[in-house]
């Protein structure tokens, strides 16, 4: 087999945790196996330093061979030029492979500039489905699986959605979850961490909460609400609350203050490591995130999400995450402090080998094509 070339695409948070195992993945193939030539590409949709720079560092990301530097806009405004940005460079290199991950912004406009060049995309974290179009995730989800030639899925549920929809078995693969990976790799090193003294934190004995979406943050009675209920559930357990730069900006906007709780800790977003020694010793996690929802199934740790929907699933059937709603947050809070202080278990394939998986997926279709 003639070597490939992959361009690997990165743009957002969440990205970083799912790029670093794959080109760890490929760099260990390249030693025995026929040679991929990989690219990294940053989109720059998150750029600052706590959403993007402190991540590359901690998981051990090489800095990126292309970096757009696209910066914060609307959706329209991001993706276009993220679409203007990449179209140059996949002219240029005319990669074998372009693999995207997520439902990012990055990721749809990636793989629109591909599908219109002619050039094939992998995409990593395919299927997944929250049924509801007002979430543009769901949109970036959908539009990707379409024009997407290979969709690496990380469990039976996603893969049962690409087929209802039509999707041909060939373009299918069930790989398990490679967010999994990273947090099994970085797991030694989050039990180094020193935040839980930092926080003068007790093992069980506190709330992990983390909320960003907006329609929990942008709008002020729901983000007045859940500062109410996490204050007043502060008087029993700490609660700790990384603030996202969305969640911080609509905090001052809407000059809601916080300080009359003084055991609900507002700190700067965690690194890496931090957040997965909060996601594992904490007694709950309370989030509207699609990865805590995964690294707290990982551990067991009871896990509420505050939104209608999840598009993994697979979290509640098999894991311990719950769905909660701000009308019914400070009851469900109650309801899950009555349950064991760790519960469920982990969906196959979530084993930390899942890269590897998806180097064999990509280098099998190459012998199919």
């Amino acid at each position: 087999m003639k070597s490939l070339k992959i361009i690997v695409v990165a743009g957002a948070r969440p990205n970083f945790m799912k790029v670093a195992p794959l080109m760890r993945a490929i760099c260990e193939h390249n030693v025995t196996g026929p040679q991929i030539n990989v690219q990294l590409l940053h989109t720059g949709q998150h750029y600052d330093e706590t959403m993007s720079d402190v991540f590359f560092r901690e998981l051990g990301i090489r800095p990126p061979d292309f970096s757009l530097g696209v910066g914060a806009g609307s959706h329209a405004f991001q993706t276009a030029r993220i679409m203007t940005g990449i179209e140059p460079i996949l002219e240029r290199e005319r990669p074998d492979w372009t693999v995207v991950v997520g439902d990012v912004n990055s990721t749809l406009a990636c793989t629109l500039v591909c599908a219109k060049m002619g050039l094939r995309v992998a995409h990593i974290e395919a299927g997944l489905r929250s049924f509801d179009r007002s979430m543009p995730e769901e949109v970036n989800r959908l539009a990707t699986d379409v024009l997407a030639d290979l969709l690496l899925t990380p469990s039976k549920d996603a893969s049962e959605n690409l087929r209802r929809e039509g999707v041909p078995e060939r373009r299918i693969r069930m790989v398990g979850n490679i967010m999994i990976d990273s947090l099994v790799q970085n797991l030694e090193a989050a039990r180094c961490s020193r935040i839980l003294d930092t926080l003068d934190l007790r093992p069980r004995r506190f709330v992990y909460a983390t909320l960003h979406r907006p329609a929990n943050v942008d709008r002020r009675e729901h983000l007045e609400r859940i500062i109410r209920e996490l204050g007043e559930f502060s008087r029993q357990y700490e609660v700790v609350f990384p603030v996202h730069p969305r969640t911080r900006k609509m905090l001052g906007q809407f000059k809601i203050d916080s300080t009359r709780w003084n055991r609900l800790k507002l700190t700067a977003p965690n690194g890496y490591h931090d957040s997965l020694c909060l996601t594992e010793n904490a007694r709950l996690v309370i989030t509207d995130s699609g990865g805590l929802q995964e690294e707290s199934t990982y551990f067991g740790t009871p896990c509420l999400t505050l939104r209608p929907n999840t598009e993994r699933p697979v979290t509640i059937t098999v894991g311990s995450n719950r769905l909660t709603a701000i009308d019914t947050l400070a009851a469900d809070i109650r309801g899950v402090m009555t349950l064991p202080e760790r519960f469920g278990n982990r969906p196959p394939l979530w084993d930390g080998k899942t890269a590897p998986r998806v180097v064999s997926a990509i280098l099998e279709q190459e012998v199919r094509s």
